[in-house]
């Protein structure tokens, strides 16, 4: 079996690696989205979940949205979207989020949400409607959805996806022997079991994985296996970071080169399109993601 190298967080004294640095967001085109953004009170999860891309992405002119409050009913390890439980649910937000994704005049929108464990339909009404006006108000504009788990609610998944877009993503975030530290609120299996629906529903399904929270090799390939069989088309692998002290910590620092040997065994096993590297996250690219 291929070795390829591994750096430990002990090694480094947790500095991260040099290819993990990024430049501060700047720029007219940022500034432009910034502005959009709270003129309309929208919520990102590119700030939300402090997303290294932030300064590339918006400088870009894109943005994924992140709709149904900026507070989550989950309380995974990983994550630095505040949890409890949420405030508000506002049945105005899809009209503004379509308008501002309109005057963006962006050509692919990555749509996300918090998780609504609290409300029946898991928050699935205010994804349809999201979706479907921002198509009525920007008829070009491609879509992604990237839902989370509606814990077998299958009433609302298919709410959620029916709505016209063109990719919908589900993660998986890490694998399955992780997932009691990681994401104690999930189900491996009922996740998978999610992307199948999807997948036979007639959806192009993607899903994300993050990497250095002390999985193994052949860990990340049984987890490929098994999204090949369920129907999953495109896997994004990136690497985890520590987003407070109040978080899981990073177990090691996956090298580039092998984030390169992940995509070529993720495409060997059948996967459509993989998208890895230390800075790729679950949005990142998404625009190559609609027609692979």
């Amino acid at each position: 079996m291929i070795e390829l190298p591994v750096i430990s967080e002990e090694s480094t004294r947790r500095k991260k690696p040099n290819w993990l640095r990024v430049k501060l967001p700047v720029g007219k085109e940022y500034a432009k989205v910034r502005k959009l953004v709270d003129q309309h009170k929208l919520h990102t999860i590119c700030e939300s979940g402090n997303c290294p891309n932030m300064g590339e992405c918006w400088g870009a002119g894109t943005a994924t949205f992140m709709i149904l409050g900026n507070v989550c009913t989950r309380s995974c390890s990983f994550c630095a979207v505040a949890t409890g439980r949420p405030p508000e649910y506002d049945e105005d937000e899809p009209r503004r989020v379509a308008e501002a994704i309109k005057l963006m005049g962006v050509k692919h929108a990555v749509i996300t949400s918090v998780n609504r464990d609290e409300r029946k339909d898991r928050g699935a009404e205010i994804w349809y409607q999201t979706v479907v006006q921002t198509k009525e108000l920007s008829p070009e504009t491609t879509i992604e959805t990237l839902i989370p788990d509606v814990k077998a609610n299958w009433d609302a998944l298919y709410r959620m996806i029916s709505a016209g877009q063109e990719v919908v993503s589900h993660n998986m975030e890490t694998v399955e022997s992780l997932y009691r530290r990681v994401r104690p609120q999930a189900k491996y299996n009922r996740s998978l079991e999610q992307i199948k629906l999807t997948k036979e529903y007639g959806k192009r399904t993607k899903t994300g994985i993050m990497l250095g929270l002390g999985e193994t090799k052949d860990e990340v390939y049984k987890a490929m296996d098994d999204l090949v069989a369920h129907g999953c088309d495109i896997l994004t692998l990136g690497q985890y970071l520590q987003p407070t002290k109040m978080h899981i910590e990073v177990a090691e620092f996956i090298h580039p080169d092998l984030f390169d040997h992940y995509r070529e065994e993720g495409l060997k096993r059948g996967l459509k399109y993989v998208e890895s590297g230390p800075l790729v996250r679950s949005s990142y690219h998404a625009e190559r993601h609609v027609n692979v």
